[in-house]
Order: structure tokens, then C-alpha cells, then sequence
């Protein structure tokens, strides 16, 4: 009998499930959109219950599309949005509160009072993250804080806590399994990532009982099997990893040095620093990759908040596009960004910046501006904060980029990844499959069950697919990056506060 591996990609805007064979191919999509919940100003939400209803919908859909069933399915794995934060009732199985996502900015204030307290070199030091509103520490010490009842539940051990994979593998398992990841748990600003356990002092620093947690397992191993009415039969679950550490493997980033970006709502550049954490002094995060047959990797990350989400607020904010898919040719309709520069900081700046207050700037406006030059300038904006990234993983790392491996919708944009190549001086390569988040999730779940023999027969499988090469004189580049950097420094909150 055929047998696939089905991979469950739970993102910040959908659920989707793809179906892949033994030679990494998708042989089925599915996809649902859930709603996006905006209590107030930068408070971002889910439904819990909605996000497992929308994967499980598309589980169905997926499988039924190319006609098989459980018994085809050798082995599932996860990838999820990272850092959205769930605290649910281990009695009744239903939320506290909804979930807490990624981009949420209420806990801003706390992380400041953190910092003020002199609590940043020793939660770097244990975590490797930088305190910031971003990581599921604080959002989890909200909740406990804000929802009645919550502190004198979890503190009575009834409580659980799980970022969305440890949720979904809940819900696949009928609460038999409360596991995550190493990638996930690293993402949370509560695990020692040198012991690689969650650390008594941060939980005791954030007011967070240990029993919520849940057991940190490694990226690939069969974690439990499902007992979900989806399925006739029991499935392994095998493989997790947060969506970009899942992205960096589906690029087969596998050796020290390797580096991709992922061009998603957000913008996300891993490199592979290998089997010791690499401890950024330029504002970057240092991560667990993943952890496969007790052989831990790293690598260093940064976020970009804002990336093809930009593309979105050109659609429904100023209503310059009536689709995310008109950008592209918009902006060929200039041959420059006529002198502007979008600074898209609409919730914040990430990495190398890391300033929670900064937000969005559009400077270089004139007469002649038209609504051409604007989307030119937020695609040409994403190529711009990745490069700021790229130089600053060079500088921590001492190596020097050989080529940038690209995924994510985003990614498609051929005038976006031309630039892109024009600011980095370097190759930027798309892969055949750009899938990657999801695939990575499929060969991590592939290789616990035997489903693939090792990591060598899966590099054997990764194809190029386009490869853009730099046109641009240097120093025209150095030109436009100068300009872009006095936009930035325009947008910084300390830049405001000062003037």
C-alpha cells in the first residue's frame, strides 16, 4: 500500500494540510482561513477552537482529494506559528482566554519594567532571546494575571499551557500527549536552551507552576498516535518544529553557515550556527534549530514583523491594490522608488533594531509621488530589513554569505527577489518546492518512522528552481542603502523622543 506523510502547516492567517510522497512531492493541498481577532490597539488574538476545527477541516479535505485514509499515512508532522500562546483547562479541555498571538504587543510595558529591572543579560544569557513582548513568557504571565480564576487553577495544577503544536497534538491525542518541541520551547523566553529544559528560575521570575508545561521532547520521534474520529486508524505523530526552524530544514540548511529567509506575514532569516549556540551581539536571537537523534543544532534568527503583511496593508489599508497579487506589477510601472522609502514598522521593528515603540514612516513624498512608487518601496522595504539581518549574522558569526535560500508567498515576487539579490551582492535562490515550512515538518516526521532512510537520501531531493544573480552597481546599491538607513533611524522611537 502507498504510504505519504501528511504535514499539518498551522500559520498566523490559515490551517493547511499537504499530503507528500517519498520523493517530497505535494500530492495534495488544503487551506482555510480563520478570523483574526483585534480586541484593542495592537492586541492580536485566535480562537483556539477555531484553529483546531479549521486543521482538522483541512485533514479531511487533504486526504480525501488523492482518496486514502489512515492506513496511507505513515507518519504526520507539525509546523506552527510560533510564540501564540494557549492556556487551556486539562478537565474540560477548553481555553481560559483565546490565544495570545506572536504579534500581540500588550505585555510592551512589562518587558519594559523587565529591562529597567536589569533582567536582560540574564534572560539573554539562559534563553538567548531578547526580552520583548514578542515570546510566550509574558503573554502566559498575562493571562494567569487578567483571567479570573486563572492564577488558583494553574497553581492547583489544573491548567495546561502549549504554544499551537503542543495544542494540536492535544487535541490529535485526546489529551494523552502534552509535549513540544526543542524549536517551539525555545520560543518561549522560559527554556534554558544550554540544558535544554525549562528553567525554574524564569518560571518563578514570570509566576508561571511548572505543571502547565508542557514535556520537551525533540523534533523527531513519534510523540503519540492520534484518536481523532478524522482517522479510521491510529497515525503516528513523529515530527514538530516552529514554522521557520521547520523552513530551515525544508531548505536542507543543515551545515554551519547555511541561511534562509522565509518571506511570510513576517520576514524570518535563520542560519544554521551548528552544535553550539552562537550568542548574538548585534541584537540577533540565538535558537534551537531542532534536535534529531539526540544531535542538537542552532541557529541564529531575526524577525522582521512586518514583511508581506505590508502587502496586505497596501490592499485593505490604503486600497492602492484590490488583490496582494497586483503589487508586482504595480511597481514595474516605476523604474525606481522615485526617492521613497517605507519604513513599515506598523507594529514595532525587529531584529537588528528590537524597538517596540518605532513605528511606520513613509519618507521621500513629493508631487510626483504616485500609489507606483509606494509599492515599490514596501517590497522594496522587505528586501531592505532582511539585508540589515543578513549583515548582522555575518558580523556575529564571522562568515561571509556564499547565497540566500528563499520560501514563502512573497518569495514568488521576481522583482522583489532581484532587489533582494542587489542588496545582499549574492545568488538568492528559489527551490522547486517552496513549501518548505511544511516539508521540513514532512522529512522530520519522515525520518523518525524510517519513512526516509537519513538526512543525506532527503538533500538528494532539493531542487533549485530559480536563481537570481545581482544586476545592480555597487554603488548604486550603497547609495539606496544609505538612504533606507536614515528612514530607519527616522522611525526609532529614541530618534522621536530626541528631536
Amino acid at each position: 500500500m502507498e504510504q505519504y506523510i501528511l504535514a499539518l502547516d498551522q500559520g498566523t492567517s490559515s490551517s493547511r494540510a499537504i499530503v507528500f510522497d517519498r520523493a517530497g512531492k505535494i500530492c495534495s493541498v488544503a487551506q482555510k482561513e480563520f478570523r483574526q481577532i483585534f480586541p484593542r490597539s495592537g492586541w492580536v488574538e485566535h480562537d483556539p477552537d477555531e484553529i483546531w476545527s479549521s486543521e482538522a477541516s483541512v485533514i479531511a479535505e487533504a486526504i480525501t482529494s488523492v482518496d486514502i485514509n489512515g492506513t496511507n499515512i505513515a507518519a504526520i508532522g507539525i509546523t506552527n506559528q510560533r510564540e501564540t500562546t494557549i492556556v487551556w483547562d486539562v478537565e474540560t479541555e477548553q481555553p481560559v482566554y483565546n490565544a495570545i498571538v506572536w504579534q500581540d504587543r500588550r505585555t510592551s510595558e512589562y518587558c519594559d519594567r523587565l529591562r529597567a529591572e536589569g533582567r536582560a543579560d540574564f534572560i539573554h544569557e539562559r534563553t538567548g532571546l531578547i526580552i520583548d513582548a514578542y515570546f510566550s513568557a509574558t503573554k502566559i504571565k498575562w493571562i494567569l494575571d487578567n483571567v479570573e480564576g486563572a492564577r488558583e487553577r494553574a497553581e492547583a495544577g489544573k491548567l495546561r499551557f502549549g504554544t499551537v503544536d503542543t495544542w494540536l497534538v492535544w487535541r490529535l491525542t485526546r489529551g494523552e500527549c502534552h509535549v513540544t518541541d526543542v524549536s517551539n520551547a525555545s520560543r518561549t523566553m522560559l527554556l534554558n536552551i544550554h540544558t535544554l529544559d525549562w528553567d525554574d528560575e524564569l518560571l518563578s521570575l514570570f509566576g508561571i507552576p511548572r505543571s502547565m508545561m508542557p514535556e520537551v521532547r525533540s523534533s523527531s520521534e513519534v510523540y503519540g498516535h492520534t484518536k481523532t474520529t478524522i482517522f479510521a486508524h491510529r497515525v503516528p505523530i513523529a515530527g514538530i518544529a516552529g514554522d521557520q526552524q521547520a523552513a530551515l530544514f525544508g531548505q536542507m540548511c543543515v551545515e554551519p553557515g547555511m541561511m534562509k529567509n522565509t518571506y511570510g506575514t513576517g520576514c524570518f532569516l535563520l542560519m544554521n550556527c551548528g552544535s553550539k549556540p552562537v550568542m548574538s551581539q548585534n541584537n540577533l536571537l540565538t535558537t534551537v534549530a531542532w534536535k534529531i537523534g539526540g544531535k542538537v543544532d542552532y541557529a541564529l534568527e531575526g524577525s522582521i514583523f512586518v514583511g508581506g503583511s505590508v502587502v496586505q496593508w497596501l490592499r485593505d489599508g490604503l486600497g492602492i491594490i484590490r488583490s496582494s497579487s497586483e503589487v508586482e506589477a504595480l511597481a514595474r510601472t516605476v523604474d525606481d522608488n522615485g526617492g521613497v522609502y517605507f519604513v513599515p514598522a506598523l507594529t514595532g521593528l525587529g531584529a537588528p533594531w528590537w524597538d517596540q515603540y518605532a513605528r511606520g514612516t513613509i519618507t521621500g513624498l513629493s508631487r510626483g509621488t504616485t500609489a507606483a512608487h509606494i509599492a515599490r518601496a514596501a517590497l522594496e522595504a522587505i528586501a531592505f530589513q532582511s539585508m540589515d539581518i543578513v549583515d548582522a549574522m555575518m558580523r556575529d558569526s564571522g562568515l561571509k554569505l556564499k547565497s540566500l535560500k528563499v520560501d514563502g508567498g512573497a518569495s514568488r515576487n521576481d522583482l522583489l527577489m532581484q532587489f533582494q539579490s542587489d542588496m545582499l551582492r549574492s545568488a538568492v535562490i528559489r527551490p522547486g518546492i517552496t513549501e518548505t515550512t511544511a516539508l521540513g515538518a514532512a522529512y522530520l516526521a519522515g525520518l523518525a518512522v524510517g519513512y526516509w532512510r537519513d538526512i543525506a537520501e532527503i538533500r538528494g531531493q532539493w531542487q533549485e528552481q530559480s536563481r537570481f544573480e545581482p544586476l545592480m552597481e555597487p554603488s548604486e546599491a550603497e547609495r539606496l542603502q544609505r538612504s533606507w538607513h536614515d528612514a530607519v533611524y527616522r522611525t526609532l522611537s529614541d530618534y522621536n523622543c530626541n528631536r
